[in-house]
């Protein structure tokens, strides 16, 4: 049987992708194992891997949580996986980018919260249609959406469940920004390299000093990046050398 997450990796980037194309990479509990495991690989691979591409295949990024799998009495190993997916994607020490197109709706637009950053297809489309179904989030959606577009366009989203477009996504500040579809990947791998010329050690340091860092006010934010930056990295003094030269 064909994995429900592919890996593959280039140079130092780690592209997963939702491999479920013919039912819109649907978030199955099945597929949810998948990509838990890679994650948690990922984790401890800080060696060898400096940044995370997260992608879909075929012409959706996912449809949202599969309704019919849960119709079907299909369960993921406990009670919170999904979510606790999520958190452990935002807690992975690497940076990872969301490349969205077509659908990405409810539990997908979730995941892709979870992820640092977003690039956004022309044919993005997203929306938080708990709503529609009559239910409400437990997947992150009351939380990393405000603090991703605000507070105010974060309620009209999940009130409305209306659609944004890939444009407005970037426009709002839900995405970094909007390519065209053929050059999607182009894009996000792009970005990707730019970051892995820096300094790994400062990209994880960042991502966990910036995440960390909102879990206080401002004053104690501020003293949390004192007593926590890691402080000189590893490959300092190469860097500096290289400059000099």
């Amino acid at each position: 049987m064909e994995p429900l997450v592919l890996r593959e990796d280039r140079d130092g980037l780690a592209i997963l992708t939702l491999n479920r194309p013919q039912a819109l990479n649907a978030l199955s509990p099945a597929l949810f194992v998948e990509l838990r495991t890679h994650v948690d690989t990922l984790a401890g691979q800080t060696d060898s891997i400096g940044c995370v591409i997260l992608c879909g295949k075929g012409r959706s990024f996912s449809a949202g949580n599969d309704l019919k799998a849960i119709q079907s009495g299909e369960v993921a190993p406990s009670r919170h996986f999904q979510a606790e997916t999520l958190d452990a994607i935002e807690r992975l020490p690497q940076p990872v980018i969301a490349a969205v197109q077509g659908h990405c709706y409810t539990g997908s637009l979730e995941l892709a919260l979870a992820c640092d950053l977003m690039v956004a297809a022309e044919s993005a489309r997203f929306a938080d249609t708990h709503g529609k179904w009559g239910m409400s989030p437990t997947w992150g959606m009351s939380q990393r959406l405000p603090r991703r577009v605000g507070l105010l366009a974060a309620k009209e989203m999940m009130f409305s469940g209306r659609v944004v477009g890939g444009a407005e996504a970037a426009a709002m500040g839900l995405a970094n920004r909007c390519v065209p579809d053929d050059q999607l990947m182009e894009a996000t791998i792009a970005m990707a390299r730019g970051f892995l010329e820096n300094s790994w050690f400062t990209l994880r340091a960042d991502k966990m000093l910036v995440n960390r860092g909102l879990d206080h006010t401002l004053s104690d934010g501020l003293r949390f990046e004192r007593d926590n930056s890691p402080g000189r990295g590893p490959d300092m003094e190469a860097r500096l050398a290289r400059f000099g030269g």
